[in-house]
């Protein structure tokens, strides 16, 4: 319920925000406005202000403004000068445009309301490795201080993300300068040339095997009916050995665990200081072309971790509103240059998202409070924003792309053509959107 109710309410205020600013500027250019639509199909409720009605509908996958335009219908006489399409290009260009354009401006918003509150910035340190990944190969170890990728230097997890994932989309490898754990100063490379495709693949998705978090080898938390529950385990218990080996760390354990499918693990814990031994089994599940053990059990984040990696900042209200416009631009031209790598094949598709994904993400941002699922709203609106701008028919760039013709031709598209790349752009959305809809299946039942 809580991730349904996170899902429409993100949806439903993206929506609204990105059809007010058609509305708005549409007023102010003085164009009528016959319909105000937050959702598609029928219309659930209909009232009327003023000249325009206004409808909630059940598809709450977008929205739209209707307004007066000749191409859609006969017009009386008297409202011509109002008409969309009777406007100068100028003034489409800015109807049009304002819908992203709000996207954006209400992104700056939600994140200047999380930031107000404090900026927590998470060094680029290494908190945890997971075994057997493609990070672990290159040498990074739990604890790494990352100063800098190949030659450029990074301040913030986020910085090291991007510039892993441009280094990657460009080359097969990286370098990275790290001062490990006891002050020494390493060099890690990560070299994707010879890795399978499909390992491969999940690199360019940003799966390297890195993590800013470091956990302990305590349990913090159990699925239901799992083989963690079978065996007895309970939140708080420590791990000190499994067949008599002892466990150093959460990640060995991990591999422990992955190497055990289905096989019997006699288990050492320590539960409110007294020593107890359990026997676990754990779950069979595919990967690839074989089986890896499962249990169903989280480990417990090392606080005094969290707080030596984060380092946060009190903002005053202006500083915390040019913060805000820097993390909107900063996301904008990230999500631009993921879509620039993924049209050259640099970056896999993989990288795309539908509603499923972003509906579990909308619930597990909400369960975490307030400020995790507001920059989640934020990003999404930055999302929709620039997926907006792109020049495809159908959607808001495709229209500015015919009004920039139009300027450079000195007459409008011609309705022909117009016609024919509102089908081209009816196409791409929708296998677009049948692309993003296969990777949330993919996601959820592929683990």
């Amino acid at each position: 319920m809580t991730t349904l109710l996170a899902f429409l309410v993100a949806i439903g205020l993206l929506v609204t925000f990105h059809e007010l600013g058609h509305y708005w500027v549409a007023k102010l250019s003085g164009v009528k406005v016959l319909r105000f639509s937050i959702g598609f199909g029928r219309p659930l409720v209909t009232w009327r202000r003023g000249e325009t009605e206004w409808t909630l509908c059940p598809i709450p996958l977008g929205g739209y403004v209707r307004m007066l335009d000749e191409r859609e219908g006969p017009v009386d006489a008297a409202d011509l000068p109002r008409a969309f399409n009777n406007q100068s290009v100028y003034k489409r260009i800015a109807i049009v445009a304002a819908g992203p354009i709000a996207n954006l401006v209400l992104a700056v918003l939600l994140y200047w309301v999380v930031l107000a509150q404090g900026q927590e910035l998470i060094r680029p340190w290494v908190g945890s490795v997971t075994p057997q990944s493609t990070a672990a190969v290159a040498g990074f170890k739990s604890g790494d201080r990352v100063e800098s990728v190949d030659g450029k230097a990074v301040d913030s997890w986020q910085g090291l993300r991007l510039a892993l994932l441009e280094g990657l989309a460009g080359a097969d490898k990286v370098t990275v300068e790290v001062k490990a754990e006891n002050g020494a100063a390493a060099r890690r490379v990560l070299d994707v040339s010879r890795l399978p495709e499909e390992e491969r693949e999940r690199v360019l998705n940003g799966q390297i095997g890195l993590s800013p978090i470091r956990v302990l080898p305590v349990i913090g938390g159990i699925e239901p009916a799992s083989a963690a529950e079978r065996a007895g385990l309970k939140v708080g218990d420590k791990l000190v050995a499994a067949d008599g080996q002892a466990v150093k760390g959460w990640e060995g354990w991990v591999v422990t665990v992955h190497n055990s499918p289905g096989r019997e693990i006699v288990l050492s814990v320590e539960r409110a200081g007294k020593p107890l031994k359990l026997t676990v089994r754990p779950d069979s599940r595919r990967s690839g072309d074989g089986f890896v053990g499962r249990i169903g059990a989280a480990p417990t984040p090392d606080p005094a971790w969290r707080k030596a990696v984060s380092d946060v900042r009190d903002l005053s209200i202006g500083q915390a509103a040019l913060a805000a416009v820097s993390k909107t631009w900063e996301t904008a031209s990230t999500s631009l240059k993921l879509l620039g790598w993924m049209v050259v094949g640099n970056v896999s598709w993989g990288n795309i998202s539908g509603p499923l994904t972003i509906a579990s993400v909308a619930g597990q941002t909400a369960e975490q409070g307030w400020d995790a699922y507001l920059e989640f709203l934020a990003l999404i609106s930055v999302s929709i924003g620039i997926l907006n701008l792109l020049p495809i028919p159908v959607l808001d760039g495709g229209h500015l792309m015919y009004y920039v013709a139009e300027l450079i031709k000195g007459k409008p598209v011609s309705e022909r053509a117009q016609l024919v790349g509102q089908k081209i752009g009816l196409l791409l959305l929708g296998a677009l959107m049948i692309f993003a809809l296969f990777n949330d299946l993919s996601r959820l039942f592929g683990g």
